[in-house]
């Protein structure tokens, strides 16, 4: 079984010195808490990055398609309207569609994007609270070990990273 200890530090630089003082002890961090990004901290934790960007230029090519054909639909198949005097081809009409395109495109991208952004972070409503201690959302900083070896060497060493405050679960 594993054992969670957790170690509670009230300064981001001392959290940064404690991290490397962990990794120096290669000791593998599980989890960090903390109230705000803290730069530098993913390059040391080496954590791996999502690439959002791919995703949104897919969600963003699904609402060009869904908006051209829709003002494909309403403009020219469902009910023909000859503005202008202008043909009723959509291709020789597109410039005029194309505001219409580009907002739908947007609205995709950015609403799917943000649901996708839920989803990996498990935020979305109803999900239960991940953050073992309220305090890490104020003004301190955790960090989680999971282990199954002796606890009191981790202890010791979390001790000597800096901690001000260690808990075990």
């Amino acid at each position: 079984m594993n054992n969670i200890i957790y170690g509670l530090y009230d300064d981001d630089n001392m959290l940064l010195k404690g991290i490397n003082f962990l990794i120096k002890k290669n000791i593998s961090i599980y989890e960090v808490y903390t109230p705000f990004p803290i730069h530098g901290l993913n390059e040391i934790l080496s954590f791996k990055t999502k690439n959002l960007s791919i995703l949104t230029f897919i969600y963003g090519l699904i609402g060009t398609i869904i908006g051209s054909l829709i003002t494909w639909y309403t403009m020219n198949y469902d009910w023909p309207q000859n503005i202008g005097g202008k043909p009723e081809l959509w291709l020789l009409n597109l410039p005029s569609y194309i505001p219409i395109i580009f907002e739908i495109t947007i609205f995709c991208a950015a609403n799917f994007i943000c649901i996708t952004y839920f989803i990996f972070c498990k935020i979305f409503p109803g999900a239960n609270n991940t953050n073992p201690d309220p305090r890490t959302t104020d003004d301190k900083f955790m960090i989680e070990i999971r282990t199954n070896k002796n606890i009191e060497e981790y202890i010791t060493v979390l001790k000597n990273s800096g901690a001000i405050e260690i808990s075990v679960k």
